[in-house]
């Protein structure tokens, strides 16, 4: 049977990497890193929604010319993919940035996230990835305590 040496490095939680875990949990509690989380992803969205616009919510014509060329999907006129996907961009970002309806407003930012790298850029998966990635967190989890969600008692 082995003998423990009065040198060993400390494990688990009394080890460097122990107080520096135990340090960030006390830092970052979850309520903040799902507000973070919620933020960064509202503000991808929204910014994206907002350069498909004039004015508060006038669709511009190039965005039409941009589903008709460049962001072609299956099953949508160029049209209607324009008008629900900015939208849609504009709706779940708001949603997501007060913490309602997370869980929802995730699902279809990750479905969109989905159509994107398959139909439109498939190259751009690590992009798309991180997005997933965030997106997974707020499905998982869900928004936090400082949210709407909480609040109202939604799960």
């Amino acid at each position: 049977m082995p003998v423990a040496s009065s040198n060993a490095q400390p494990t688990g939680w009394r080890s460097p990497f122990g107080l520096f875990a135990r340090w960030a949990q006390r830092l970052m509690p979850e309520w903040l890193l799902a507000l973070i989380v919620r933020l960064g992803v509202a503000a991808i969205f929204f910014l994206s929604g907002r350069t498909k616009v004039d004015g508060l919510l006038h669709i511009k014509d190039s965005t039409y010319e941009l589903f008709a060329d460049e962001y072609r999907v299956p099953l949508l006129s160029p049209v209607l993919a324009a008008h629900v996907t900015t939208y849609a961009e504009h709706l779940f970002s708001i949603l997501i940035a007060l913490g309602l309806f997370t869980r929802l407003s995730a699902s279809a930012f990750l479905f969109m996230t989905l159509v994107i790298e398959v139909f439109v850029y498939p190259d751009a998966w690590p992009t798309h990835l991180s997005w997933a990635g965030l997106l997974l967190f707020l499905i998982a989890r869900g928004a936090g305590g400082a949210s709407l969600d909480r609040r109202l008692g939604i799960p």
